[in-house]
């Protein structure tokens, strides 16, 4: 059993990450206008959270720039619009995905850019890559952390080993990453001390990111910090892609630092928040999510079945039992 001065006492290590612009953005094609991103900068900055997560640094010869707003390219001059020279304790990040961004090209000298972490976003096989986006953020005055994605589905054997060759790369932060909202509480407790061990060896830090399948993106958190992850992403709302992450309003409600205001993040929720829910944008915990989340599979089926505003739940669990 925890010791329950590691829940109930203030760690100075943790850092809160507010990933709405980009984990929500998947839900809206990040289509949020320049006064939302500009409350949720001044949201953040109240409520004490560390860093901003403002999207991807998309490639635009992939991406159709028509097709999305602002937060799915992360231009130096569109974060510098909203926060101009950000002379605030507040940090940005950026998320380079690999195989999806141009990172040599579009990720410019720190000194250069408004942007302070740049956030690698991996799957194993992809480790090798990923190194070398680190190694060139890193070269450019970068802190770097690195996400290793869909891990419920990976062999315990091969999380070692990339998190031995992560460590011995310049990241400073693993991420523990929920990618389908399937794992447990026990799950993330054993997980934890894997990359709390590997962390420790190198010298790095560990973060989690959640989702929200199974309703237990606020509970994994809580449970990773309770084991040592000090770096914790959460979302206004939980908003993010499916059923959504774990929500800052719960998370800044648990922590016990002082310099975190939970006051600021239901203000902004209940003044934009709200308003995007009832402009029609889903998100959020739902039975489709749900399943997906038992079967330990990606959500792009439950979204699909949300986008064609489906109901027969049923019919929807037989079919992905079948891709099993």
């Amino acid at each position: 059993m925890k010791e329950i001065s590691k829940l109930m006492d203030y760690r100075p290590d943790i850092k809160v990450i507010d990933a709405t612009l980009r984990d929500g953005g998947l839900v809206n094609e990040f289509r949020f206008s320049d006064e939302f991103v500009k409350h949720l900068y001044n949201a953040n900055l109240r409520a004490g959270v560390d860093y901003m997560e403002f999207g991807y640094k998309a490639d635009r010869e992939m991406f159709d720039e028509s097709k999305f707003g602002p937060c799915k390219f992360c231009d130096d001059e569109y974060i510098r619009s909203i926060v101009g020279e950000n002379n605030t304790d507040l940090k940005i990040a950026v998320m380079a995905d690999v195989g999806r961004c141009n990172y040599k090209q579009d990720i410019h000298d720190r000194s250069e850019s408004p942007v302070d972490l740049i956030r690698v976003a991996t799957y194993i096989h992809q480790i090798p890559t990923a190194v070398d986006m680190i190694e060139d953020a890193k070269s450019k005055g970068y802190e770097v952390s690195c996400n290793i994605m869909a891990i419920s589905n990976a062999q315990e054997g091969d999380i070692k080993a990339a998190l031995d060759i992560l460590g011995k790369s310049p990241v400073d932060v693993f991420y523990i990453v929920d990618s389908f909202g399937s794992l447990y509480p026990e799950q993330i407790a054993r997980i934890a001390d894997m990359y709390c061990n590997m962390a420790e060896k190198y010298g790095k830090k560990v973060g989690i990111h959640a989702h929200n399948n199974q309703q237990l993106a606020f509970a994994n958190t809580i449970e990773a910090v309770g084991d040592g992850v000090d770096w914790l992403d959460a979302t206004y709302s939980e908003m993010g892609r499916g059923a959504g992450n774990c929500a800052m309003e719960l998370l800044l409600g648990f922590l016990k630092n002082p310099k975190y205001n939970v006051y600021p993040v239901m203000q902004f929720i209940e003044n934009h928040m709200l308003k995007l829910r009832e402009d029609g944008i889903v998100w959020g915990y739902d039975l489709q999510y749900m399943m997906t989340g038992l079967l330990n599979q990606h959500p792009r089926t439950a979204i699909q079945f949300t986008n064609e505003k489906r109901k027969d739940y049923a019919e929807f669990y037989k079919e992905i039992l079948s891709q099993e």
